[in-house]
């Protein structure tokens, strides 16, 4: 009865379908794509069901490089246009960063090309976005508002009073499900309410942190929304979207629409490559963050490092939920003076490999320390009892550390961790516990918290070393990937800041510059 009264409410109202592939996957590329994938793209949305195309935001220059979709100059837009000449294009406002002053020059060169303007909005600044929305309007673009926070309506809704009468200049009313936490009755107790409220035709933007945004928009479907998004393999910030490609399967099972299964799956394969460099997609922190309606962002860049594990993320966020900053306090690691030198390991390959001139030039230098920036090759140094050693723990380092050593009991070292409060919180093993300090503050730089290099150069101040002498800092093959690029710059910054209060040279080769480099086996 259900699919014959939804497949009746489908022939009398015609839904359209709008995807944001290009805008809300460029969260992942920094609105950078291949032209060879741009073109795959549009030949498959101009022969598919499609109605609208999202192609990115229009903005005034922000701080740092965003690519091209998130600027979307004139050029690109006339091109996207002849390449979708049957599609009716949008593109996006952040409205936090746009004022009326900006509109005509924003929008003047869209004119030939774009059908409707849709605006990210936050739901405290609507006044705010009504002004923006008349200049809009004006321009005779559609316009359409895309309301943030939809989970978190039931607790505030007042801001919907503020949008009677504004028919005028709003064609769509969406509601961004932005933590990806509601499930179909929360969908449908919130399309009763902005009904109540507004009489305006209504979108529905999805997330899919807990994998609910194919039936949430189903039922937005169900219940009076004249159109919904989707992403091609579901690309988009964080825990990503509604798949395109399941929602038109869908509707083609259902003799709703006529699909040309040959084009969706060219552009799913272009697109599932690109999937399985950036991985998006759901996975347990973006899971707890949707449940319990906590900023994406954040786990996104978290996710993206790939310097924290599941476990500490999941510490973050269940601290977030919490209000608790950080759930452990340490013994302080106290300033003292106690070694002239210090040689600190990183993670490198040089590390191990020299391993045994390294523990050489410990043991023959008196007033002499080894700082572990990170767990990687402690267990190579287990056998060098007669020298301190102190490990610099962050991230991804403790849950490294106990993978690499059989017989924790001989763990006999001191255990240094960023100052609290610690964003990741505080996630420290019984067999390590004892051992465990805390830095009162990192003083030599502001480039970074919880690196492990960071740590590392502080300890050494305050066991008030003079020279520092590195090893294992080969540097990162920055051809890799972004993640890779950003530690390796992050590494830099840290160095050029110690450098200017510290004597530091590399013993092993490097790749970092502003290091003056001699060989370990000058040394021993």
């Amino acid at each position: 009865m259900k699919k014959l009264m939804y497949n009746k409410m489908m022939e009398r109202k015609k839904i359209k379908i709008l995807d944001c592939t290009i805008r809300d996957g460029g969260y992942y590329t920094n609105w950078d794509f291949d032209k060879e994938l741009i073109k795959d793209y549009c030949e498959s949305m101009e022969e598919l069901p499609i109605d609208y195309v999202e192609i990115g935001y229009r903005s005034i220059p922000l701080e740092g490089y965003l690519g091209e979709y998130f600027y979307c100059p004139e050029y690109l837009i006339k091109e996207l246009k002849e390449r979708l000449p049957s599609k009716k294009l949008c593109i996006i406002l952040d409205e936090k960063n746009i004022r009326k002053n900006h509109i005509k020059k924003l929008l003047t060169p869209c004119v030939p090309y774009i059908n409707m303007v849709r605006m990210a909005i936050d739901p405290k600044n609507i006044e705010r976005a009504l002004l923006l929305a008349k200049e809009v309007k004006k321009m005779g673009f559609k316009v359409a508002f895309n309301v943030m926070y939809m989970s978190k309506w039931k607790e505030d809704n007042t801001f919907l009073d503020k949008l009677k009468g504004a028919d005028s200049v709003m064609d769509y009313f969406y509601m961004v499900d932005s933590f990806g936490g509601m499930l179909p009755e929360d969908i449908k107790e919130t399309i009763k309410l902005v009904k109540s409220k507004i009489n305006v035709p209504l979108g529905f933007h999805g997330h899919n942190n807990l994998e609910a945004a194919f039936i949430n928009t189903l039922t937005a479907m169900e219940e009076g929304c004249d159109i919904v998004d989707a992403t091609i393999t579901g690309m988009g910030r964080g825990a990503g979207n509604l798949r395109t490609e399941l929602l038109l399967t869908y509707l083609e099972s259902q003799n709703l629409l006529k699909i040309k299964f040959s084009k969706l799956s060219n552009v799913v394969g272009s697109f599932e490559t690109l999937k399985s460099i950036y991985r998006w997609g759901t996975n347990l922190p973006y899971m707890f963050s949707g449940a319990f309606s906590l900023p994406q962002k954040q786990v996104m860049e978290w996710v993206g490092m790939n310097r924290y594990p599941i476990g500490n993320i999941i510490n973050a966020l269940n601290n977030q939920k919490d209000s608790c900053e950080d759930n452990m306090k340490l013994p302080v690691f106290e300033n003292e003076s106690k070694f002239k030198t210090a040689i600190m390991l990183g993670g490198g390959k040089s590390a191990k490999n020299h391993s045994k001139a390294i523990m050489k030039l410990a043991e023959s230098e008196e007033n002499i320390c080894l700082i572990h920036a990170g767990a990687r090759n402690i267990h190579t140094y287990l056998g060098l009892k007669k020298v301190d050693q102190y490990c610099a723990l962050a991230g991804f380092e403790t849950e490294k550390l106990l993978k690499s050593i059989d017989d924790p009991s001989l763990l006999d070292h001191t255990y240094v961790y960023p100052p609290f409060p610690r964003e990741m919180g505080t996630l420290i093993p019984e067999e390590i516990k004892k051992g465990a300090k805390e830095l009162k503050a990192i003083e030599f730089t502001t480039k970074s918290k919880d690196s492990p290099m960071a740590l590392g150069f502080q300890i050494a101040l305050n066991l008030g070393a003079k020279k520092v002498l590195l090893a294992g800092f080969d540097g990162y093959d920055i051809t890799i990937d972004q993640t890779q690029f950003a530690l390796a710059q992050e590494n830099q910054n840290i160095i050029n800041d110690a450098v200017k209060c510290l004597e530091v040279m590399s013993i092993t080769p490097t790749k970092y510059k502003k290091l003056n480099t001699i060989s370990i086996y000058s040394l021993v």
